[in-house]
């Protein structure tokens, strides 16, 4: 009966028992061990990836922000070149160092324009005198073809005692009411005259500042008294 003669994993083991070492279960407990070494170091690397990333994103959002917070998006008002109620070549230059409050509009609109002009009027002589002298209320009219200078001339008299009209050729008051984003469109005539119509307007009150650029606005329907109000703490 043949015998039968130890296998090599037997051998593994009696040897390692003899030399006194440990057998191959410990050996695959080491290598286990090296694997969790390796997974914490990855862990580790994914985690300072994770917060450099953070840090750099973190970074670039409110980079962003801050840009969105500061940009004051397409600008308002600008250089113009107008036609005063005396017939004068007018420019913004004109009001240095004085506060502009322009309104764009026309002198045959039925109530919007009345509106508007007797509100800023009133706004003004709410404040303190000394403030109200530092703002020039002007008056722009989006109707060259009808509003001359003369008729303007009568026209702002009606609403303040300081309040100039001013209109121009059609490119030039185009290219002022571009420069404030100002929309207008003349009308069909309404009758058999051609100089009966009516022209749809922006309705806003802007407030320039004596540096040229745009303090803030009114938007229509604002009440004098809130008008008042804020001019109060804007000048």
């Amino acid at each position: 009966m043949a015998e039968d003669k130890p296998t090599d994993d037997s051998k593994e083991l009696n040897d390692a028992a003899v030399n006194g070492d440990q057998p191959s279960k410990p050996v695959k407990r080491k290598s286990g061990a090296r694997l969790l070494l390796l997974l914490a170091g990855i862990v580790v690397l994914a985690f300072a990836i994770a917060v450099v990333g953070y840090d750099y994103f973190a970074g670039t959002a409110n980079k962003s922000s801050t840009s969105t917070s500061t940009s004051s998006g397409p600008s308002v008002g600008g250089p113009f070149e107008l036609v005063g109620q005396d017939g004068k070549t007018v420019t913004e230059k004109d009001f240095d160092g004085k506060y502009m409050m322009i309104y764009f509009g026309y002198t045959y609109c039925p109530d919007v324009c009345p509106t508007a002009l007797s509100d800023m009027a009133t706004a003004l002589d709410a404040i303190d005198p000394e403030k109200a002298a530092k703002v020039q209320p002007i008056f722009i009219s989006v109707d060259p073809a009808r509003d001359t200078p003369e008729h303007l001339a009568e026209y702002v008299s009606f609403f303040h005692p300081r309040l100039i009209g001013l209109t121009g050729s059609e490119k030039q008051v185009k290219e002022a009411a571009r420069a404030y984003r100002v929309f207008y469109r003349i009308g069909e005539p309404q009758s058999d005259d051609p100089q009966d119509y009516l022209v749809d307007h922006t309705s806003i009150i802007y407030l320039v500042g004596p540096d040229g650029k745009l303090v803030t606005h009114f938007s229509h329907g604002t009440t004098p008294e809130a008008m008042a109000e804020r001019l109060g703490k804007l000048l």
